[in-house]
């Protein structure tokens, strides 16, 4: 395996790692609005994920610079051809960060309704964007022998990519109401479990659609594998939810979008970015990639920095670990709080 290789690897790890977490991370914010009754409870899910979500995004500046330095035609491909997607994406991360922050800094019922509302658009919009960019990456767009690409915004609202938005949809709102009853205690986590058990048959009917689409067009013996994984995770997610095993729920959620986007890259390879008009048009791993003494020190660079972070970022969960629910709230707020406007929870019962 050669280095280029190798870092379309770590790219797909990348972009995997951000899924599974960021995943959570948007499903809390759509939820905000399809589980919670009242302000109280919207308070408990945005302070669950209100210690993690900005180190969430960091799997996404760490894919997207590892794109820039491993693979600069595919980064200059992706982001001008899907410049308004992605602007649109990165507008509704700015807004949804600015939200979580200036939530709780005034007491008027109506500024925080209207942050409430921004984090549950800003949370949905990018969830639907984020499947239908890679519907199309993996789908394949009209790239020219310049390795530009030539169609327009219209041509990415394929069919295909449509559903992968739909996938990816429901797949993190279903991963975010497993997360919401795993973090929470009282009436609010046993409607997350039967939320969960709505949403997770909904996204077993449009993830297996799609999955089988992507087999049936590109797939393989392995990719058939990985999907038969994604399927069986789902399926045990949904059991462990119904039993009421809310941490094997959130791993085996996890294990299925993980796969489900395992496949989505094992489909891609050795491309990156297909070429519906020509295939020797397309961007591959080779075509697109690097110098190999550029891939070189990345990897140097990577493999002492990515250890790191990631035992940072795991002992960051490890920290906030512990269950929250409506009593654990503040009587009111303080001007100047931040977004986490919580007591320190007590463990779970």
């Amino acid at each position: 395996m050669q280095l280029h290789d190798i870092w379309f690897v770590l790219i797909a790890f990348l972009w995997t790692g951000y899924f599974f977490l960021e995943g959570f991370d948007f499903g809390i914010g759509v939820l905000t609005k399809l589980l919670a009754r009242d302000r109280s409870e919207k308070r408990v899910l945005i302070n669950t994920i209100g210690p993690v979500w900005d180190g969430n995004e960091v799997w996404l500046l760490s894919a997207a610079g590892a794109t820039f330095a491993a693979f600069p035609d595919w980064y200059a491909t992706l982001f001008s051809g899907f410049y308004l997607p992605l602007l649109l994406i990165l507008v509704c991360l700015i807004v949804r960060g600015v939200a979580f922050e200036y939530r709780a800094k005034r007491a008027e019922e109506s500024w925080q309704r209207n942050w409430e509302t921004a984090i549950f658009w800003t949370s949905l919009l990018p969830a639907v964007l984020w499947g239908i960019a890679f519907g199309n990456i993996v789908h394949g767009v009209k790239i020219d022998a310049h390795k530009e690409y030539v169609g327009g915004v219209l041509d990415l609202l394929n069919p295909y990519a449509i559903l992968g938005g739909l996938t990816t949809l429901t797949l993190f709102t279903f991963h975010g109401a497993v997360f919401a009853s795993l973090k929470t205690v009282g009436d609010i986590r046993e409607r997350a479990r039967r939320m969960a058990t709505v949403l997770g048959l909904l996204a077993a009917v449009v993830a297996v659609s799609f999955l089988a689409w992507t087999q049936a067009d590109k797939g393989d013996g392995t990719s058939l594998i990985v999907m038969t994984v994604a399927v069986v995770a789902l399926v045990a997610a949904l059991v462990a939810n119904r039993f009421g095993r809310e941490g094997w729920a959130f791993a085996f959620s996890g294990i299925t979008i993980a796969a489900a986007v395992a496949m989505l890259f094992l489909t891609l390879f050795p491309n990156v970015m297909p070429s519906t008009l020509h295939e020797s048009w397309s961007l591959t791993v080779t075509n697109a990639s690097s110098s190999p003494y550029t891939l070189k020190i990345m990897t140097w660079c990577a493999g002492i920095a990515a250890p790191i972070v990631m035992l940072y970022q795991g002992w960051t969960y490890w920290v906030f670990r512990k269950r929250i629910g409506t009593h654990h709230l503040a009587d009111a707020h303080v001007p100047g709080a931040t977004g986490a406007d919580t007591h320190t929870p007590t463990p779970a019962s």
